[in-house]
């Protein structure tokens, strides 16, 4: 039997430690095949060229500082060395670090977190809180020694002292900053408070990162009092400053939008004040004229005024019916000459017309006088009351003869036809 013949174990071992010995510590490139997040916080994944594949490992104390999640499709950077499990003879990639490639990892990590909480409606603006136009009591997430809150208290004494100022100390950089910010914030959202400030000065990707933490964004969107994301610099935007209610560039600028300035109240008070004191004064003046008013009114209704009054008009009446009358007799004593020579014309011509009518009834009279209208030996027939001829009288027919003076009662003795 030949010398160099070994058992499998044997084989396996020397390739373990042939492998890992010559590939501890090498980059490799390649597109995402396959990746599954285990419920250990391990991640197994592949990645691929076009011509082949290798699988993938990274352990959960690595997957820990992983800045984004792996997704498949994804183009990306592996550093970590192989490894080989002797038991079954297969060689992985154990990765300790992985980027994006071509792309930096927060990049990639801040993005990927913006769509998913976009997608839960963090961004919303219908859900956020209106900032209260009165603040009393406000709480400053920060650290206790940073410039940042040093800024903050020198523009709230400046703006409006008047605030109840709570500092709520917490870091705000490293690996732990993200969890103390979101504790703080949710011991801050029970204290009460009228808003919440969190935030810090400014400085590079890697030391704001706490403020694009998913733990973060989740305490500030269940938070029930209104919160300002103060971070960095105008030119940062941090996944917090998206979620918060309001965004302010800086700290020092959160203090000013949020508070008010004291000369301004003072100059809007002092303007108030003449508003209200030449309200008051045009009040007071309306007041005294409807007083004035309601005086007259009252003497001119009392009894006494409306006496006079009535006095007055009767007097006016008067001597207008006086002038009147006087007007009168003068009109009419240079008219009575006039007045009495057509009253005597007139009178006369009257006078003419009915003698002249006078005249003529009385001859109309005599000629309709029924004494004058019969004529000599005419009478009028009659029996029953009727005009009757004397051809319908019979012999002892009753009839009456009548003429203008004379009634006769007669008896038919004889007839005769002429």
């Amino acid at each position: 039997m030949s010398q160099n013949m070994m058992t499998v174990s044997s084989l396996n071992t020397k390739i373990k430690s042939l492998l890992e010995a010559t590939f501890m510590h090498i980059l490799v490139e390649g597109e995402v095949a396959s990746v599954t997040y285990h419920t250990s916080g391990h991640v197994y994944f592949s990645i691929k060229d076009k011509e082949s594949s290798v699988k993938c490992v990274m352990w959960r104390s690595n997957v820990l500082k992983l800045k984004f999640r792996l997704e498949k499709g994804m183009h990306i950077v592996v550093e970590g060395s192989v490894g080989v499990y002797t038991p079954r003879g297969e060689y992985q990639f154990y990765a300790v670090h992985i980027e994006p490639y071509g792309k930096g990892a927060l990049a990639l990590a801040y993005e990927q977190l913006k769509e998913k909480l976009k997608a839960k409606g963090y961004f919303d603006a219908q859900r956020k809180k209106a900032v209260p136009k009165h603040i009393k009591k406000i709480a400053l997430v920060t650290a206790k020694e940073s410039a940042a809150l040093h800024d903050m208290i020198k523009i709230i004494e400046k703006r409006w002292s008047l605030v109840e100022v709570w500092i709520i100390d917490t870091l705000v950089q490293g690996e732990s900053a993200s969890a103390q910010i979101a504790k703080s914030l949710q011991y801050a959202d029970r204290l009460g408070m009228d808003i919440v400030v969190v935030g810090r000065g400014g400085g590079s990707t890697e030391d704001l990162w706490c403020f694009n933490e998913e733990v973060v964004a989740d305490a500030i969107f269940a938070m029930q009092t209104p919160v300002v994301s103060a971070v960095g610099h105008e030119v940062d935007v941090m996944i917090s400053d998206l979620v918060a209610d309001l965004r302010a560039p800086t700290p020092s600028a959160a203090m000013e939008m949020i508070l008010p300035d004291t000369q301004e109240i003072l100059y809007m008070l002092e303007e108030s004040t003449q508003r209200f004191i030449y309200g008051i004064e045009q009040k007071i003046y309306q007041k005294m004229l409807a007083l004035k008013h309601i005086e007259e009114l009252l003497v001119r209704s009392s009894p006494l005024q409306q006496l006079k009054e009535v006095r007055t008009e009767f007097n006016r009446l008067e001597e207008e019916f006086k002038r009147l009358i006087r007007y009168r007799l003068e009109r009419f004593e240079s008219q009575l000459p006039i007045l009495q020579k057509s009253f005597r014309q007139s009178l006369s011509f009257i006078l003419q017309q009915k003698e002249q009518y006078l005249e003529y009834m009385r001859k109309k009279t005599e000629m309709n006088d029924p004494k004058l209208q019969c004529k000599k030996g005419w009478v009028q027939v009659s029996s029953h009351g009727k005009p009757v001829s004397l051809e319908n009288i019979a012999i002892n027919d009753r009839f009456m003869l009548t003429d203008a003076f004379i009634k006769i009662e007669a008896i038919c003795l004889e007839k005769k036809e002429i």
